[in-house]
């Protein structure tokens, strides 16, 4: 027979009894010598005959040595002590027993104790006063199931989540980043309870811009955006089409190489031709609707643009059926701005519109926090929020390059919540590393590693997890060869097993040692809730424990933010659906 630990070593039952009877043997010697011993002072007994506890115990059974009358209180005493902390210990098995899953014994085989020193609380701290960065050490990643140590991400650390639906990204990652971040905070999402838990508290650090153009929030547009506050040149003209080109795309889409650059190229000259001239950025779409007309070739010549020009007259004039079709790709790439509530958000509403405007300049100094909320869709507005974001992390890099160290003194915080749903930014990948050196903290969350491929095909992704600092698995993904590389990169570790056998009156054991995966496919696929594998640069992998909000410092002002603002708290048990 044999006894095997599937990431241990094998223990059989007839150790665990030697021991239990040993440490029980121990524990009646020194409970009794401990009474005979106080007991033979205190009454004036035993005089010398109780210094070794294996005489006195022995000699208490053959009447050899005398049983003081205080010894039986002193006794009693002693093993309702004992029986106490049995008990006490007991329970703390229990529960920790309780809040151990199934995958809890592979943490002895990963990261641990002095491995994981770069990314521990004192590691985050000391990177955090290298850079200058003030009470704040960088983002809670979780805490090791192996030791009890919380890991961060520093604040010059990119991360990367991968989890699936309800597994609790939000409770334990982007509440709790948004609520500890020191300055300005961008976030997007296609729901609302992010911006229901934190706006309160962020409130009292800076301003809360809203920005819903689908009404997830029922937000109402009390301030604008104007895109084409952006569009300084031609380069940064063809990055905002670039945004509509790329968040307008359906993920399985492939279309048609050529249309899709020159629809592209085409929405790029119409959007210049508007800021150069302060039109609406809805001026734009109308051009995309209306094959042949001229006005935007007349403003990029009158600016001193003939290239563009004599792009986009290339298309205006161009052969009629190849014409519209440019134009009608251009006018999809660019169809949310014909949805008025979407189009109320970017356009002022006349000369006296006296709403507040969006300046991602101004923004990126401040103290104020960014919700980019859009679902996916027809009519979504994802274009625009990835134009937005992108253009609210280049103001923050522009403002870096003239701070010290050329980046941000107190970093700004970006949580790409849904990054493959509302906020595609197809760039990001390349720019990932780059932005950790200027002080803009970069977190963007995936459902599936398959969403990433869509938005940045499969080297894309590849780079984009690769840059990440932090890379963390959360669960909830069905996909075993994203699976399977993880489990590689988590590594295997040296099983020993014991086997017994009895025959002839004999009984022998042996022991052997076999290599075997960590953490397979299927536990990965399996990983319970609340936990978490983190793969940060320089360190095993590493098994954590995930810190929901709830359990956090900032949990009261968070749950009585949901209370004022959750609109499903006014109906009983609601959220729980």
């Amino acid at each position: 027979m044999s006894a095997t630990n599937r990431h241990g070593q094998g223990v059989d039952g007839s150790t665990i009894a030697a021991l239990t009877a040993m440490i029980a043997a121990f524990v009646a010697v020194g409970s009794v010598w401990a009474a005979v011993a106080l007991g033979s002072r205190l009454d004036g007994l035993n005089a010398g005959r109780t210094r070794d506890p294996f005489q006195v115990f022995f000699g208490v059974l053959r009447g050899t040595v005398t049983w003081p009358t205080s010894a039986t209180w002193i006794l009693t005493a002693i093993l309702a002590t004992v029986v106490a902390l049995t008990v006490v210990a007991g329970v703390s098995v229990l529960r920790g027993r309780r809040r151990r899953t199934a995958v809890d014994t592979a943490a002895a085989h990963m990261g641990k104790g002095r491995q994981l020193r770069s990314v521990s609380a004192a590691g985050a701290r000391q990177t955090a006063q290298r850079l200058g960065v003030q009470d704040w050490v960088g983002i809670l990643i979780g805490i090791t199931v192996a030791g009890r140590k919380r890991i961060y991400a520093s604040p010059e650390d990119m991360v990367t989540l991968i989890a699936g639906p309800r597994v609790g990204k939000s409770t334990a990652y982007v509440i709790p980043a948004i609520a500890d971040a020191p300055g300005a905070v961008l976030t997007t999402s296609n729901k609302r309870d992010v911006l229901d838990a934190t706006r309160d508290l962020r409130a009292r650090k800076g301003r809360v811009w809203a920005f819903d153009p689908q009404g997830v929030a029922l937000e109402e547009p009390t301030w604008w955006w104007n895109p084409l506050s952006y569009v300084t040149d031609d380069v940064k003209a063809a990055k905002l089409a670039a945004h509509f080109a790329t968040a307008s795309r359906a993920g399985d889409s492939r279309g048609d190489a050529y249309f899709d650059n020159a629809g592209q190229d085409l929405l790029a000259g119409f959007l210049l031709a508007a800021a150069l001239d302060g039109l609406p950025i809805t001026t734009a779409f109308s051009w995309t609707t209306i094959p042949g007309e001229d006005e935007p070739v007349r403003i990029l010549r009158r600016h001193g643009y003939e290239q563009m020009a004599d792009a986009v007259s290339g298309q205006v004039n161009g052969e009629a059926r190849r014409r519209d079709s440019v134009y009608g790709t251009a006018a999809q790439m660019a169809s949310c701005l014909k949805v008025r509530a979407i189009a109320h958000w970017v356009t002022p509403t006349g000369a006296a519109d006296g709403r507040p405007q969006f300046d991602p300049h101004a923004f990126v100094r401040s103290t104020d926090t960014l919700y980019s909320l859009s679902k996916e869709g027809r009519g979504t507005a994802g274009p625009l929020v990835t134009a937005l974001t992108a253009a609210t992390v280049e103001a923050a890099e522009e403002y870096a390059t003239t701070q010290p160290g050329g980046r941000l003194g107190t970093p700004l915080l970006g949580v790409l919540d849904e990054a493959a749903n509302v906020c595609r930014w197809h760039d990001l990948p390349d720019l990932y590393s780059h932005y950790g050196s200027r002080g803009i903290v970069l977190m963007t969350i995936l459902q599936s590693w398959s969403q990433g491929t869509q938005v940045w095909g499969r080297d894309g992704m590849r780079k984009l997890w690769s840059a990440s600092n932090i890379a963390i698995y959360g669960g909830g993904v069905k996909e075993p060869e994203f699976l399977s590389e993880l489990s590689q990169m988590i590594g295997d570790y040296n099983r020993t097993t014991t086997s017994t056998s009895v025959g002839r009156g004999n009984r022998s054991t042996s022991h052997g040692i076999q290599r075997e995966r960590t953490l397979d496919v299927a536990d990965l696929g399996a990983l319970p809730r609340g936990r978490a594998v983190v793969f940060a640069s320089g360190t095993p992998a590493t098994l954590v424990e995930t810190v929901p909000w709830m359990t956090g410092p900032h949990a009261a002002e968070l749950q009585a933010s949901i209370a004022a603002h959750d609109p499903s708290q006014a109906i009983p048990g609601e959220r729980d659906r």
